[in-house]
């Protein structure tokens, strides 16, 4: 299963990222093989329909499930929802190990 987690950081410890549209990156993390890998989402230089660019680089990755703070804008939202993903929300505050976690024992509200 391959989840990405919306944050700020590149590592287990850094905290998620309330957002998806202006996340600073994502962290993709494949349990087959527990790879780990971070993803820079430059969206500084956006001005309008950040939250569709983010939305639409997550599909790219391929995931099986999105996790996140305070879950996806309107727009972000239905191109997500036309896909398989799966997206948890509730995690912000937690560190990425935290929400994985969390994930795990079932504690995250599932958005979609």
């Amino acid at each position: 299963m391959k989840i990405i987690f919306t944050a700020k950081g590149d590592n287990w410890e850094c905290k998620i990222d309330e957002r998806i549209g202006r996340a600073e990156m994502f962290v993709l993390f494949d349990e087959a093989d527990d790879s780990f890998e971070a993803i820079k989402i430059e969206t500084e230089h956006m001005e309008h329909g950040a939250g569709l660019q983010t939305a639409q680089k997550a599909l790219e990755l391929h995931p099986d499930i999105i996790i996140t703070g305070n879950g996806a804008g309107n727009k972000a939202l239905d191109i997500l929802k036309r896909s398989s993903v799966k997206m948890y929300i509730g995690a912000g505050g937690m560190s990425l190990k935290e929400a994985y976690e969390a994930y795990k024992n079932e504690k995250l509200n599932l958005q979609f």
